[in-house]
């Protein structure tokens, strides 16, 4: 995917794909977002494994800062799990979040499954971004 500009009230926001995208920023842009308080952000290696194992990156930079992420575990072909979406909160409220879901779901295949889990606190965002919510979802992290 190629790096695209999107102008934001004295902001220009370019996003693009990134693979390489380090540790240091990813959890740098965790704090700034909120999303820090539920993700390993004081364990390095944990978090760039996470980021070493993922999919897909979509990431958003204002003059070369990271504002924006998606980072997604998928196959490409039949389902595409987003598993952290993080805005700046200085820069929420933009088209940031919407972007980054609309870039990941245009990055996989014909008629892949895009999903994600919603932080109690997001429900509303998500809603509003008009995504529809899935009864059937479960955990099985504890499983016995």
């Amino acid at each position: 995917m190629a790096d695209q500009s999107v102008h934001f009230q004295s902001v220009q926001v370019q996003y693009a794909v990134e693979p390489d995208l380090t540790a240091g920023d990813f959890i740098d842009v965790l704090e700034r977002s909120g999303l820090a308080e539920r993700r390993p952000v004081g364990d390095r290696p944990r978090v760039e494994a996470m980021l070493r194992n993922a999919g897909l990156i979509v990431t958003a930079r204002d003059q070369g800062r990271l504002v924006g992420v998606a980072r997604s575990i998928t196959d490409f072909v039949y389902c595409c799990y987003l598993s952290d979406l993080a805005v700046d909160r200085a820069l929420q409220g933009r088209g940031i979040g919407k972007e980054l879901m609309r870039r990941t779901r245009d990055a996989m295949g014909e008629g892949t499954m895009c999903l994600l889990l919603s932080a109690p606190k997001a429900i509303s965002f998500y809603e509003q971004a008009g995504l529809k919510r899935h009864e059937q979802a479960f955990l099985f992290t504890d499983l016995e």
